[in-house]
């Protein structure tokens, strides 16, 4: 459902189970809390697996606006002015991994700045250790001095450059860019088709839950021991000549070279 984007009721018969015993477990984990655990757990072990801290201080903040189906309420959906998109808005907050920490959807019609404070305050809560967060200048302004002065993280914003015509990567940014990217590649995430924001919620964490598996199932990178090569600084010297053919020159090729 959440890889291939088919309908609950699509669900192969040759499965196994009913659908409708399917939609109950994934309504219930996301009730209770399981899904949310299931999802931490998975987090912390793929850092472990990546020869990291298994909880780390620092993320990364960025929203997406997607359109939303008809089966999306009025209550429930906003119109974004900037992107032009009548919808809903995923605010996601990830590691230097890519991994993300916390998912949020709301309508998409408030600023960016405003939902961030309940999504900065739940990642105080859930996260204790984050110290810093980057993101674009739409979360600037006042929000840089109350997230320091309320919940103790230091914001930064990584704005445009200057002189930036179209897409450019941004550091830091990239990396919430490219955890966008991923969410993109489970088909029941191009549109939000859910009723319920929750349910949102779920399948975004659900995506993030796939990853985390595949990437168990990877080998772990050896530590660096030695240091990235540096080449050397040539010093500045008489520049060598350039060789200009004045008349066509033959190159023979051995046959071992031809084959």
């Amino acid at each position: 459902v959440n890889d291939n984007g088919i309908k609950w009721r699509a669900v192969p018969v040759d499965f196994g189970i009913p659908w409708r015993t399917v939609y109950g477990f994934f309504q219930r984990w996301r009730a209770s809390g399981d899904l949310a655990r299931i999802h931490a757990e998975l987090h912390q072990k793929v850092r472990v697996h990546d020869g990291l801290n298994p909880r780390t201080v620092a993320v990364i903040l960025d929203s997406q606006s997607v359109k939303g189906a008809e089966t999306v309420s009025q209550d429930t959906r906003g119109f974004d002015g900037g992107k032009l998109i009548n919808g809903r808005k995923r605010h996601l907050a990830v590691d230097m991994r890519g991994m993300a920490l916390a998912v949020m959807v709301t309508p998409a019609s408030p600023h960016d700045s405003i939902p961030a404070r309940d999504q900065l305050f739940r990642l105080r809560l859930t996260h204790p250790e984050i110290a810093v967060a980057w993101a674009d200048s739409a979360y600037g302004g006042t929000l840089v001095d109350w997230s320091r002065s309320f919940l103790g993280i230091t914001l930064k914003t990584v704005p445009r450059r200057k002189d930036q015509d179209g897409f450019a990567v941004l550091a830091k940014r990239w990396r919430v860019e490219r955890a966008i990217s991923w969410v993109m590649r489970a088909r029941r995430n191009v549109r939000d088709y859910e009723r319920l924001i929750s349910h949102s919620e779920a399948h975004i964490t659900w995506t993030f839950i796939t990853l985390m598996v595949r990437r168990l199932t990877r080998p772990p990178r050896p530590p660096r021991t030695t240091p990235h090569p540096v080449e050397p600084v040539k010093a500045a010297g008489k520049p060598k000549p350039i060789r200009i053919l004045t008349q066509p020159q033959t190159i023979r090729l051995a046959p071992t070279t031809l084959r």
